[in-house]
């Protein structure tokens, strides 16, 4: 018999693929965004290089695999092969969250054959903020990371998941505290993300306070994970106690910052803050849809960009082969991109000029 974490894994992950959980009225942003074309790149397609360092590993492209799934029976077999692809282009990827492998044994494997296929390339774990919070969770998160032989452990932030969630716990008194205590204790990496409502520029400030180093901002833009739970609420058998709650729960189905405001929220601090450029690496994701954001999230500020839905959704519908084209074609793109804007290497991207379309024709580009 599953347990409920392990039956509610794998309802996130059907809905993700099966349903419209993106956000209604809100978009990343990116498409705001455009480069000024070089006409004269004075450069060949050859020489441009999209090869970054993270986490101490020398991996193919600033694109990551971002935290997806683990904690029931289906799930070894998409961590496997997501991780098989991974490995074959070599990016980094992001288990789900491993709440479920601290209450049992059962599905271990789930999350352990990550590391078994892909024995080369950065791996994250991962956990709840409100988990984080219990002195008696944080004393075991070590399993966690040794269960997949992980380089830095992911910590989702998602009050907003957490308060839409039928079964949810928003309690996060002690969360930055535990944070803390962990970027001290634990031994490897920590990474802060949120899950689709954004980190504004002044938790970004808090969490590098407590030692925190790598950030992921997670904006508004792609999937909705308080439109996954309104939607969870709904499929289950309807609850009188609950059912006027569920109801005025809908407004929140748009709720966070977009991609594009929380990497522009950081730059702001990366200006006033001389430590956060050099000490804190930022992933932008949330919305990312092709490699084309991915240049325009490294233009922006972003040191690497992630993904989640668009690889499962790839994964499940058309299979293993066709999620491996997908990840070689958002390599070209980024590549084409820099190409067009004349830079070789990732560096000079985050220097190349862009505007946002709305503010083209006041700034005379247009």
């Amino acid at each position: 018999m599953a347990s409920p974490t392990s039956s509610r894994k794998k309802d996130h992950v059907d809905l993700c693929v099966n349903e419209r959980v993106t956000f209604r009225q809100k978009t990343s942003g990116f498409e705001r965004i455009s480069f000024i074309h070089n006409a004269l790149p004075e450069m060949d397609f050859e020489d441009i290089k999209t090869e970054i360092t993270f986490l101490g590993k020398r991996v193919a492209m600033p694109l990551m695999v971002s935290c997806m799934t683990g904690g029931y029976a289906e799930a070894e077999r998409l961590n496997r092969e997501l991780a098989e692809v991974c490995a074959e282009a070599n990016i980094p990827m992001g288990v789900g969250s491993q709440r479920q492998a601290l209450e049992t044994s059962q599905f271990y494997d789930s999350f352990s054959i990550v590391r078994k296929v892909a024995p080369h390339i950065p791996i994250t774990a991962n956990i709840g903020g409100a988990e984080v919070a219990k002195p008696e969770v944080r004393t075991n998160l070590h399993r966690l990371v040794e269960m997949i032989e992980a380089d830095a452990l992911t910590i989702h932030l998602n009050p907003l998941q957490e308060l839409m969630q039928p079964e949810g716990s928003p309690r996060f008194k002690g969360v930055l505290d535990g944070i803390e205590d962990l970027c001290k204790t634990l031994g490897v990496p920590i990474i802060v993300k949120e899950v689709g409502a954004g980190i504004s520029s002044g938790v970004a400030v808090a969490l590098m306070g407590a030692g925190v180093r790598i950030i992921d901002v997670a904006g508004a833009g792609g999937t909705s994970w308080a439109g996954v739970e309104i939607m969870r609420s709904k499929a289950a058998e309807s609850r009188t106690d609950t059912a006027i709650e569920d109801r005025y729960k809908e407004i929140f189905w748009d709720w966070g910052l977009t991609t594009l405001e929380c990497l522009q929220m950081l730059e702001e601090v990366r200006k006033f803050h001389k430590g956060f450029r050099k000490e804190v690496t930022v992933i932008a994701s949330g919305g990312i849809t092709s490699g084309l954001d991915v240049a325009k999230a490294i233009s922006l500020g972003a040191d690497v960009a992630a993904a989640a839905r668009p690889f499962l959704q790839m994964l499940m519908d058309e299979g293993q082969s066709a999620l491996a084209a997908m990840v070689r074609g958002w390599h070209y793109q980024l590549r084409a991109t820099m190409f067009l804007t004349g830079v070789q290497s990732l560096g000079q991207l985050r220097q190349v000029r862009h505007y946002e379309s709305e503010q083209a024709d006041k700034q005379g580009l247009l």
